[in-house]
């Protein structure tokens, strides 16, 4: 008869002084389980002779450590501190998990260095800085320039200038708040007089956009003058305002051009001119107004002896981006 002993470890329960254990028993004992690698009896497990360790007690040592007890919530995330395991929170949606070196605890933290919000002034404030914007984007316009009435037989007025415009990259970590000023579009001409120039836009002192030069009226001395588009100051890139359009015109009606165009800022494009319709009035041959922030208004055009009046310019604009 040959002996094969014990074919498999068999499970003994809990370890007891006087149970006699043969090879390849597995007992328990304070948390952590044992293989008997020798038959004795009476033999604690600690005793390397009779017994070999197969798993240690976890941290509580009883049954292993209960994380469900440290992580409690959906998007818990379970780390180790300088005393022993802890539950760092579900973070801020579109945040990242962010280590901080061998000697501090991870933290959830926002992406560095991209946009995080813009504010647009049409009118004048306070830019205030957002909690965590360290630098930011300015984009300032000055107001366009109105545009000029017309004259009689045909003589048309001339279109606004539009705003210059300075776009500037400000490293605004010492600062909290910035004046903003917006200049306003410029006064329509009446029928044979100018338009008035736009005003200028600012950020503080860090930057500014004049106005776009007001349209002239289209009489005898000022045929053929043009408002020129303002200027900018301060600014990483300053950009002049388009030009107005030319006043001009003729004494008979198919001579020279209709009105005249109002000068482009960097948003876009200036009023139209006005142009013969079906009706004589303000509505057709009339200026139209600036379109695009800080753009110029287009000037008036006149049927025979009959003027008409010019439009006012588009106001400027202050637009802050911020970035982390």
């Amino acid at each position: 008869t040959v002996n094969l002993g014990v074919i498999k470890p068999v499970f003994k329960g809990a370890y007891n002084n006087s149970t006699a254990y043969v090879l390849d028993n597995i007992v328990t004992s304070g948390g952590s389980s044992y293989i008997c690698i020798l038959a004795s009896t009476g033999n604690a497990v600690s005793n390397a002779t009779y017994w070999t360790q197969m798993s240690a007690a976890g941290t509580n040592g009883a049954d292993g450590t209960d994380v469900g007890t440290t992580i409690t919530t959906q998007g818990d995330i379970l780390y180790r501190d300088g005393s022993g395991l802890q539950r760092l929170a579900a973070g801020t949606s579109g945040h990242f998990l962010k280590t901080q070196g061998g000697s501090a605890n991870p933290i959830w933290a926002a992406p560095a260095g991209g946009l995080q919000s813009m504010q647009v002034f049409t009118s004048g404030g306070t830019w205030s800085k957002p909690s965590g914007v360290t630098k930011i984007k300015v984009i300032v316009t000055g107001g366009g320039g109105g545009s000029g009435g017309s004259s009689p037989n045909w003589n048309n007025g001339g279109g606004g200038g539009a705003g210059g415009t300075a776009i500037e990259i400000i490293d605004v970590s010492s600062i909290s708040s910035v004046t903003v000023t917006i200049g306003s579009g410029g006064s329509a001409g009446a029928a044979q007089s100018s338009g008035g120039a736009g005003g200028t836009s600012s950020f503080g002192s860090h930057c500014s956009g004049a106005g776009g030069g007001a349209g002239v009226n289209a009489w005898r001395t000022n045929a053929g003058e043009y408002a020129v588009g303002g200027t900018a100051t301060g600014g990483d890139l300053n950009l002049q305002g388009g030009d107005g359009s030319p006043s001009g015109g003729g004494d008979i009606a198919d001579e020279g051009t209709a009105g005249a165009h109002g000068g482009a800022s960097y948003w876009g494009g200036g009023g139209q001119q006005g142009a013969p319709g079906q009706t004589s009035d303000q509505a057709n041959y009339g200026g139209k107004p600036g379109r695009a922030y800080g753009s110029g208004a287009g000037g008036a055009d006149a049927d025979a002896g009959v003027t008409f009046a010019g439009a006012a310019g588009k106001a400027g604009v202050c637009v802050i981006e911020e970035y982390a």
